[in-house]
């Protein structure tokens, strides 16, 4: 009989670079569990949905409150992909191996997922402070426009047409 086939090995490496550059989409886990992962697919709609949120705000400018909704799920998917890079950079060889390539001691890694994981420290720090800035700085603007008083326009109500007429 044929023994079955074993399963690629999978590199600490790959898996740190790919989660940072296309974990926003998924590629991470494509690549971890094979192209039949359901969650890998879910980061595709998600991250689609952010990026119609810029496309929004580009088209419609800062008012458009549906981009103020859709742009932070962009910054959470850069940010979860950052954090799964520096978190499969971080993890210690023999226990990568003993869980992703089981019965396989794979080579040292070196320098590649170290490298990953302070780049993914840099951009994930950047993508979710940003996106916190962002967040709660449209959070409080809609509290403030919702709060203001409306002041009717003088103008349209037959009032003074400019502020030299206005006696005391």
């Amino acid at each position: 009989m044929n023994a079955p086939p074993s399963p690629a090995y999978r590199s600490k490496s790959w898996a740190a670079w790919l989660a940072l550059l296309g974990g926003a989409v998924g590629l991470h886990r494509i690549y971890l569990h094979g192209a039949g992962d359901k969650l890998a697919w879910a980061h595709v709609p998600l991250t689609a949905l952010g990026l119609v949120g810029i496309e929004r705000m580009v088209s419609f400018g800062q008012d458009d409150r549906l981009a103020w909704a859709l742009i932070p799920i962009l910054g959470l998917m850069l940010s979860q992909a950052a954090l799964l890079a520096i978190l499969y950079a971080l993890t210690p060889d023999e226990r990568w191996d003993a869980r992703r390539n089981p019965g396989r001691p794979g080579p040292a890694t070196r320098w590649a997922p170290v490298l990953a994981a302070i780049a993914a420290l840099m951009v994930g720090g950047i993508v979710l402070i940003g996106t916190l800035a962002f967040s709660i700085q449209r959070f409080f603007e809609w509290q403030l426009a919702a709060s203001a008083p409306v002041v009717p326009d003088q103008r349209s109500a037959g009032g003074p047409q400019n502020s030299q007429t206005l006696k005391p």
